[in-house]
């Protein structure tokens, strides 16, 4: 057996070329992510990643020490009902908590098998997987003013210099910041320019049916992969298939399997965007995987804003998945840096190659990881759901308070 001895959260704050704007508040200008790593009393590490909003979970993590030590590593489902009991997590939800130790066994099991993960998980299909380009509405960097994405030229201009430099053919704009037809002009400025390629809009679930609906008929002509999370909760969704020809797709109303068995049951969304943190793990959207394959519905892979380590996690799952239909989410490409060995993973003609070392094929950079933890004890956490620029405000569902894109603003992030 190789039982766990230790669990160890350390807190990074790494920073973003930008601070990124989305329908909730702001990534301000920075990722805060929770590293955790699992010791074995044999001698091995495993990694873990996953976020927070902006906040801090380290002492959450290590508090499971408590009922997880001595555990075996390759008692994952064990794991799972100790961590997240689906009763007992009614008063203390550690799904996402889960996930990271899933990740970090499997990266254990995987070294001392001395395979990648992908081989556990029934062999990969793919050596590499293909990502849309993921723009933003971005504030300048406060320091050197750069950055800055509001207006359509400027979108535009990102896009062009992303494309070039990563080769996407999938392009996704994270949209409810500004007025709907604001960014309709945008979507559509995207499909003038590059009328082969892929396009989802993702307004993470702040408009109101009526603007779903205006929007969708407004892009139903051209190249679209799907319209995600338009608006709230499978009713809504379900009502604006009935108005709108285009696949829908979520993040948010379908994370667990009682929300999956329900979609089946209502056929409110036809793509399903799987994330390794929000399902508790990358063995649990394996599952979700096959379900979506058995009632026809379409796999995606969701970014929650990612390290080199849950990327590995993603790619892990990416290799494995023989129904995968689109391109993957990544915020990954908005980073500075990275805090595994050998900086940031590299994009070729808009994919990653899924990493071959054992385990999830990643090890932390000590000097990496000790400077951005010191980064964030100096900067502290910051509130996801609060928008710098827009001091009072707060994100309503459906929302009608919009940015304004003719104003410049360059907003405090401390």
């Amino acid at each position: 057996m190789t039982r766990i001895a230790r669990i160890q959260a350390t807190p990074v704050t790494v920073p973003l070329e930008a601070p990124l704007r989305h329908s909730n508040g702001a990534h301000w200008g920075r990722f805060v992510r929770t590293l955790v790593e699992i010791e074995t009393d044999d001698g091995y590490r495993g990694l873990g990643e996953f976020g927070g909003g902006g906040q801090a979970a380290s002492q959450a993590v290590e508090s499971l020490i408590s009922l997880l030590q001595g555990h075996d590593v390759f008692r994952l489902e064990a794991m799972r009902f100790a961590v997240c009991n689906p009763t007992a997590s009614l008063y203390n939800n550690r799904t996402q908590l889960h996930a990271a130790l899933e990740f970090a066994c499997l990266d254990i099991i995987g070294q001392k098998l001395r395979v990648p993960v992908s081989e556990l998980l029934g062999g990969r299909v793919r050596d590499a997987v293909a990502f849309a380009s993921y723009l933003f509405f971005r504030y300048p960097d406060p320091v050197s003013g750069e950055g800055e994405v509001r207006t359509v030229d400027q979108l535009m201009a990102h896009a062009r210099a992303l494309k070039a430099e990563h080769g996407f053919t999938s392009h996704k704009i994270k949209g409810g910041v500004f007025d709907p037809a604001h960014e309709l002009a945008c979507y559509r400025a995207l499909a003038a320019a590059w009328p082969q390629d892929r396009l989802r809009h993702d307004p993470n679930c702040a408009w109101s049916l009526a603007d779903a609906i205006r929007f969708g008929r407004g892009i139903e002509d051209l190249n679209n992969d799907y319209f995600e999370d338009p608006v709230w909760g499978m009713p809504q969704m379900a009502r604006l298939r009935e108005f709108v020809r285009i696949p829908t797709a979520t993040n948010t109303v379908i994370v667990n399997f009682e929300q999956l068995a329900a979609n089946v049951t209502q056929r409110a969304v036809d793509v399903v965007l799987l994330d390794t943190t929000f399902w508790g793990g990358i063995r649990p959207c394996i599952k979700a995987a096959g379900i979506c394959e058995t009632f026809g519905l379409g796999v995606a892979v969701h970014s929650s804003g990612e390290l080199g380590v849950q990327l590995a996690t993603m790619l892990q799952l990416g290799a494995v998945v023989p129904n995968l239909g689109y391109a993957a989410d990544a915020h990954y490409h908005h980073l500075r840096d990275d805090v595994i060995v050998g900086g940031k993973m590299r994009y070729h003609d808009g994919r990653i190659a899924v990493p071959t070392g054992h385990g999830l094929g990643v090890s932390l950079d000590p000097d990496k990881v000790a400077q951005y933890h010191e980064l964030f004890l100096e900067l502290g956490p910051y509130p996801y759901d609060r928008d710098p620029g827009r001091p009072g405000w707060y994100p309503l569902v459906p929302q009608s308070d919009w940015g304004d894109p003719d104003l410049p603003l360059r907003p405090s992030l401390t």
